[in-house]
């Protein structure tokens, strides 16, 4: 009988495309919350363009 490694997925259906994956669970809320900062940054990058340069801007944290 071959021994079967558990995976846990996990996805935030509030941010298309964010899913993380880990064998265990706090491995895969650590890699969940990796996604969502990394599509979280890439959208602020293709919309800073058209951002006034004398805007402010600040950093919310969220939890």
């Amino acid at each position: 009988m071959k021994k079967t490694k558990i995976w846990y997925i996990a996805y935030c259906p509030e941010i298309p495309g964010a899913n993380g994956q880990g064998r265990t669970i706090e491995e895969c809320r650590q890699s969940l919350s990796d996604a969502i900062a990394l599509i979280l940054e890439n959208r602020r990058e293709d919309t800073s363009g058209g951002v006034l340069t004398e805007a402010v801007r600040e950093v919310v944290t969220v939890e």
